[in-house]
């Protein structure tokens, strides 16, 4: 078995084509054919079952599929770690984030670090919640900025590196626009622009209004922060969101009202995966990130 073979196998199982697999890997269709056949025949067993043109994995496909792409992983973690080791100044960070850190939490923390290593290069991927949670587990990224922190997920680790309040976003003409602040249950009668169901800010609020004896009622949903903004700027309903993400000011005919009753508060941090060890260029980012927002947040006070 061939380190080639094992990667045109997985290309061919992602597509499930093996045209798009040899255009995406820049070699002929008749090439990759013949490495899945040889490899097929190595084994004695069909991995891929062909429908006209399509491939669709078989069962022991899919079985064998989960361990290559499990080795192939082990692979490449060992040469970036023999990599990182001999300069960590010069690696590659996998990070994941959620749309609310994305304007000004990740940007920053981001922008600080390349300043004292600037040749560290970054793969930026934007998810909900708990996909998030689960790619870091599985190794598809190395670590996540998240908030809430989970804290008792049993194959990641969380480190809380500040907390904030969530707010009220009101439209301008709303009757409760020019209080210095407001009780949520104010908001009962309100109609509320909500991520969608899955995402764990719905959750939060949800259960800040059930705590305060309602649920509210969704009338629009957005999925992500521009979105929501836009949506109350618009005149459409009220939004729960985190203060941070109007850190630069509140969008047009809107106002930002802190919520007193009850105080809705959310943790902010970093995860990072239980069963694995950081590499020499994810330890360095991961400890700046802890030291810069202790840093930070003891400036603010």
């Amino acid at each position: 078995m061939e380190l080639r073979q094992i990667q045109y196998f997985i290309e061919v199982a992602k597509r499930e084509h093996v045209t798009e697999a040899a255009n995406y890997l820049h070699v002929a269709q008749s090439a990759v054919s013949r490495q899945i056949f040889n490899l097929e025949s190595e084994l004695g067993v069909d991995l891929f079952v062909r429908e006209g043109r399509n491939v669709k994995l078989t069962p022991i496909g899919k079985v064998f599929l989960k361990h290559m792409e499990e080795a192939i992983a082990i692979l490449e973690n060992a040469q970036r770690e023999i990599e990182e080791y001999l300069d960590p100044g010069h690696g590659t960070i996998r990070i994941g984030f959620p749309t609310s850190l994305a304007t000004y939490t990740m940007p920053t923390a981001i922008s600080a670090f390349r300043e004292r290593y600037p040749d560290v290069k970054f793969q930026l991927k934007q998810g909900a919640y708990y996909d998030l949670i689960d790619r870091v587990a599985k190794g598809e990224i190395d670590m996540a900025l998240l908030g809430p922190v989970p804290m008792r997920e049993k194959k990641v680790r969380g480190s809380i590196l500040f907390s904030e309040n969530l707010v009220a976003l009101l439209p301008i003409d709303h009757p409760l626009a020019k209080s210095p602040t407001l009780k949520l249950s104010q908001l009962r009668e309100d109609g509320f622009i909500l991520f969608p169901k899955g995402y764990i800010l719905r959750e939060i609020l949800f259960e800040a209004c059930e705590q305060q004896g309602f649920q509210p009622t969704v009338t629009f949903e957005g999925e992500d922060i521009d979105a929501i903004r836009g949506l109350v700027s618009a005149g459409l309903g009220v939004a729960i969101i985190p203060e941070i993400t109007l850190i630069d000011g509140v969008p047009r005919s809107t106002v930002k009202v802190p919520i007193v009753e009850p105080s809705v508060t959310r943790t902010v941090g970093i995860i990072i995966p239980k069963d694995r060890h950081l590499l020499p260029t994810q330890n360095l980012f991961y400890h700046f990130l802890i030291d810069f927002f202790t840093r930070l947040d003891k400036f603010q006070d």
